[in-house]
């Protein structure tokens, strides 16, 4: 079927959206690690699954009518895809601050980088935060983006104080218990 009897364009799936919001006003930090995962996906993109992508299109596109070719038609869509992930990590890389938190000088003040651990008051429990870069937060795994509501209460604050973190449910209050600067 023509694409004049559909109301689809290949337009309206280039436009670009990206994934992770870049924060206007503030700079892109990531510690080592988040840097290497960003590097090793661009990497596996470029090197990998572009090509393997590449080939599969070209074998569809040689099987003739390509307007009902699922193979065709989705694989192009899938290079999108990629192509898109491709521009958003390589902006990213280049824009990438490494704050290396193990060569930081030991300290109870917390900054970026650091694996702060914290005593819940109300429900007299402990929680252990790593504050990361904005691409590589990731709540599940205890990293919490620098720019978070948490990590902007926890930041330039020291063992042994007290913060208050506004949360939807009213106000948490936690004490600093430790800092430490790890890989």
């Amino acid at each position: 079927m023509s694409k004049a009897f559909v109301k689809e364009s290949d337009e309206a799936e280039d436009l670009e959206v990206p994934e992770v919001a870049a924060v206007a006003g503030f700079k892109n930090y990531m510690t080592p690690a988040g840097y290497r995962a960003l590097r090793d996906e661009f990497e596996h993109l470029v090197k990998v699954e572009r090509p393997r992508l590449v080939e599969v299109i070209a074998w569809a596109a040689g099987n003739g009518d390509r307007s009902e070719n699922g193979d065709y038609i989705y694989g192009k869509r899938r290079l999108r895809e990629i192509d898109r992930r491709i521009r958003y990590l390589t902006k990213r890389l280049e824009s990438a601050e490494v704050v290396d938190p193990a060569a930081r000088e030991a300290t109870d003040r917390v900054y970026f980088g650091a694996t702060v651990t914290v005593y819940d008051v109300q429900t007299e429990t402990e929680e252990t935060w790593q504050i990361v870069g904005v691409d590589e937060a990731n709540p599940s795994e205890g990293k919490i983006s620098w720019i978070s509501p948490l990590a902007k209460a926890l930041l330039k604050r020291e063992v042994g104080d007290e913060v208050r973190v506004p949360v939807p449910g009213g106000v948490r209050v936690l004490e600093i218990v430790d800092v430490q600067y790890r890989v």
